[in-house]
């Protein structure tokens, strides 16, 4: 009889020991980077989980965030873009138009600051911003409003209401947890294991001789010097006069801080993907990498924050071919 009962007690052990493993190992899962980049950093609040990933997928793609259920968050950042905007400028509902160019979404999940102002620090503020913003998601202009009309038409759908039960436990379906599905997603949205990352790697056949020589041509010009590896931005907010040249210029940074030394910055964006995820600049006003090029081998826009850094390169017709060229190389695969 003590014999069953300890077989008994070491299956219900070995059950509920299996229970608490599983539970444990789903709730504590991990996301793999490809290679050449660092670890993906989650919140304490809001780590990974795939099946948030996916609610975050499904809304992320879905215009019923948006008043009029026209706009998506891809309607800005499209996949063939590398999740950033083909148009030079935004347009949100009923075709009103932002004031800057969506950059990519690509390794955002590295960035300290979000937005070309950096005027919030995670992905999940930056989530809740465009569902109150009028050029954007919003036929409202009170945030609170904007918020409770966006849950509403996300809680119609029934799939969301098991989606949403599944990954918190409840169907509320709040804008704070839109926001971390939609954050989620977007830090699995990587790009390494590009010929760049294998060259780097070992795997010294992984770039041409051009990509070679223009990588050169970027270290020796100073190119990473603000766009650091492996994630090429170092994530300050620097002035290189793109657009200080217009009667009112947009000061970037300077708006959130009131700072001069942000005068006319904006944050330093990747490079990588960057041979996608054209137009380029805060203000998509250069629609190609030979024009990127050229205008940092001019130095810029002449204005009285330009960075230091920004000076005449004198760069060959073959030097910005190679360069190009390397911008090409990375390039990689993971979203």
């Amino acid at each position: 009889m003590n014999k069953k009962i300890t077989l008994l007690t070491l299956a219900i052990g070995a059950v509920l020991g299996f229970v608490l493993i599983t539970s444990y190992q789903e709730n504590h899962q991990e996301l793999l980077a490809p290679l050449g980049l660092p670890p993906v950093p989650f919140p304490k609040d809001n780590p990974y989980s795939k099946a948030k990933a996916e609610l975050g997928k499904r809304l992320y793609f879905d215009k019923c965030l948006s008043a009029n259920d026209q706009i998506s968050c891809a309607s800005c950042h499209a996949v063939e873009r590398a999740y950033a905007d083909p148009r030079e400028i935004s347009e949100g509902v009923l075709g009103r138009k932002g004031t800057r160019h969506a950059p990519t979404v690509i390794n955002s999940a590295y960035n300290t600051h979000q937005f070309w102002d950096g005027r919030v620090k995670t992905l999940e503020e930056q989530v809740k911003g465009p569902i109150a913003n009028t050029n954007e998601m919003s036929l409202f202009h009170d945030t609170k409003i904007s918020y409770e009309e966006c849950q509403k038409r996300v809680r119609k759908d029934p799939a969301y209401l098991k989606m949403f039960y599944d990954v918190f436990g409840n169907e509320d379906c709040s804008v704070d947890q839109i926001a971390q599905a939609i954050a989620t997603f977007e830090r699995t949205l990587l790009s390494g294991n590009s010929p760049y990352d294998r060259y780097k790697a070992g795997d010294k056949t992984a770039m041409t001789e051009e990509q070679i020589a223009g990588y050169r041509v970027f270290t020796h010009v100073g190119c990473g010097n603000c766009h650091f590896e492996p994630l090429f931005t170092d994530g300050r907010f620097l002035n290189i006069g793109v657009g200080m040249d217009a009667e009112k210029p947009d000061l970037g940074r300077y708006n959130i801080t009131k700072d001069e030394k942000d005068y006319g910055a904006f944050k330093v964006p990747t490079l990588r993907e960057t041979a996608k995820s054209y137009p380029y600049m805060h203000d998509g006003s250069q629609a190609t990498l030979e024009e990127v090029i050229d205008y940092y081998d001019k130095g810029g826009t002449p204005n009285k924050n330009l960075h230091t850094l920004m000076r005449p390169l004198h760069l060959s017709a073959q030097d910005k071919k190679s360069l190009k060229a390397f911008l090409e190389a990375l390039n990689g695969e993971g979203f």
